[in-house]
C-alpha cells in the first residue's frame, strides 16, 4: 500500500510493517499514522527524531511514540516502511 504526501515522497508498507501495524495497539496506531503524515511532510521533523539505523543497509529509524520505534529505508521518493516494534529502554 503505498501513502503519499503532496509533495511527491510517498511510503510503501511491507506485508511485515502491516502486521506489526495491525498488532499494536490502537493508540500507537494513530501515532504512528501521525507521525508517517509527518515523514512524508519533512525527514527532519523534530519529533521523528529520524535517523540513520544501520549505515551498511540504509535503514532508518524514526519514533512513533517515546516507546515504539519504526524502520525504513529510502530510495529516491519512496520510503519502505519495514518494521514497527517496541524500543527497549
Amino acid at each position: 500500500m503505498l501513502a503519499s504526501a503532496t509533495h511527491g515522497v510517498h511510503a510503501r508498507r511491507t506485508s511485515r510493517f502491516d502486521r506489526d501495524l495491525a498488532g499494536a495497539p490502537p493508540a500507537i496506531q494513530r501515532a504512528f499514522e501521525k507521525q508517517l503524515a509527518l515523514l512524508l511532510q519533512n525527514r527532519r521533523h523534530p519529533s521523528l527524531q529520524a535517523k540513520k539505523y544501520e549505515q551498511a543497509r540504509g535503514i532508518w529509524q524514526a519514533r512513533a511514540t517515546l516507546g515504539w520505534r519504526f524502520y525504513f529505508t529510502i530510495e529516491g521518493d519512496i520510503y519502505t516502511l519495514l518494521t514497527l516494534i517496541s524500543h527497549p529502554k
